[in-house]
């Protein structure tokens, strides 16, 4: 990855960081978005083996009532920016949390 950003909002400027035993928990001081980090290891793509990822924020659902849906939790998750082209330019533009690939059915 070439530059640390925040996957909810974008910012690149004002992140703080903070050891957190091997892993670095960082925090945007502009959306209040936390994440860890390991300094040792980057993301790979498991489809093409490259390294060339993109941090994005994705949604952890539940079902409140009846077949409402709602987001309880966010999690970072990274994509490709080869293989993952398409959904990455798509959450460019609005930095929505990305939906889950599978919906609860109960």
């Amino acid at each position: 990855m070439d530059e640390l950003q925040c996957p909810a909002c974008g910012e690149t400027e004002n992140l703080v960081g903070r050891e957190n035993g091997d892993l670095i928990e960082v925090t945007c001081e502009r959306c209040d978005q936390q994440w860890d980090r390991d300094p040792h290891a980057l993301p790979t793509c498991h489809r093409c083996d490259g390294n060339d990822m993109e941090g994005a924020v994705k949604a952890i659902v539940e079902k409140s009532r009846g077949s409402q849906l709602s987001i309880v939790a966010t999690q970072v998750v990274y994509l490709c920016r080869i293989c993952d082209e398409s959904i990455l330019a798509s959450y460019r533009v609005g930095r929505s949390p990305l939906m889950p690939d599978q919906l609860p059915t109960q």
